[in-house]
């Protein structure tokens, strides 16, 4: 019996030797976010480090990029699999219009927060009108980003010619130092409010967001229906104290829709049941709930996610069926 026993553990020792308990496959998750100054960075860090932590055999990490256009981009060639992008790019992604050859490999994981347009100059330059860009040196945000899409669909709405102006297409870091260093007048941005880089300039320099009028605000959501009317609230920066109207659109965090649906589906599980430390990272990521997922997507959602928000009982309408 004990010759037997000996056989028998012998024998599954070997069978252990040359066939060893296969190790779970590694993961590795690519999040396009954007420059580190404004809320992309640090949010997809955030969100890396929740799937990291909360879904097996994952390892999320956050690039540095030059944001929404890029992001899209990334993506469908599989260079990265998730992305933070504006609305109106993931629209313009999706369908394969305006700065895109075709339409791309993307469809929506989740709805993250509003961006607001925000147009910055320095008190002291006098300027107070969009319209007076015309003969100044600005920033409409570094090549590639939402904040140059919305900043150059703005200024195409209200008739600004794009040769009307010198445009160094900076990041929010170098637009708030040239702004800082008087090389450029006006600089946009595009970002959830407050962002550390306007903040970090209104802490050393008085400055100015202008104020879209009611017309101007008319012609921009004529030209982009992703849109919509907002104001930056008063407070949100030193020395703005009073609320501005502005345009916003909301961001999107999508992914390759060649991705998994049990994959996106536990992505999306954990992004959403972490929420709360989420927004420790970011005020804003209040918005990104399973119910804005559903009510402010403006493309397709991926089944992993549509699978994840069934479950919790929320009715996912047609039109955002892949």
């Amino acid at each position: 019996m004990k010759q037997t026993l000996m056989i028998l553990a012998i024998g599954m020792a070997l069978v252990f030797a040359f066939n060893p308990p296969v190790a779970a496959k590694t993961e590795f998750i690519s999040i396009g976010t954007g420059g580190t100054g404004g809320v992309y960075y640090p949010y997809g860090g955030g969100v890396a480090e929740i799937w990291s932590k909360s879904v097996p055999n994952v390892k999320a990490v956050a690039e540095v990029t030059g944001a929404s256009v890029e992001n899209i981009k990334l993506a469908h060639k599989g260079e990265t699999v998730v992305g933070l992008v504006m609305g109106d790019v993931a629209v313009a992604g999706y369908t394969g219009g305006e700065k895109f050859d075709g339409k791309q490999n993307i469809l929506a994981m989740a709805t993250m927060y509003p961006n607001l347009l925000q147009v910055v100059t320095l008190k002291k330059s006098g300027i107070t009108n969009i319209e007076q860009i015309k003969g100044r040196n600005i920033s409409t945000g570094s090549p590639g980003s939402g904040t140059n899409f919305m900043a150059e669909t703005t200024i195409k709405a209200l008739g600004i010619p794009l040769d009307s102006y010198n445009d160094s297409r900076l990041s929010f870091t170098e637009t708030a130092n040239a702004l800082r260093d008087g090389t450029i007048d006006v600089g946009f941005w595009s970002v959830g409010p407050p962002t550390s880089s306007i903040m970090d300039l209104a802490t050393t320099h008085d400055i100015h967001v202008i104020a879209l009028t009611p017309e101007q605000v008319a012609k921009v959501l004529a030209a982009n229906e992703t849109y919509s009317s907002v104001d930056l609230a008063g407070g949100t920066y030193n020395g703005v104290d009073a609320a501005v109207p502005t345009i916003g659109v909301w961001n999107v965090m999508l992914c390759q829709s060649t991705l998994p649906e049990d994959m996106v589906y536990q992505l999306s599980k954990a992004l959403f049941e972490n929420n709360d430390y989420l927004v420790k990272i970011h005020p804003s990521a209040a918005y990104t709930t399973p119910e804005n997922a559903v009510k402010y997507s403006p493309i397709p959602l991926h089944p992993g996610t549509i699978k994840y928000l069934k479950e919790v009982g929320i009715a996912v309408p047609a039109k955002l069926m892949p």
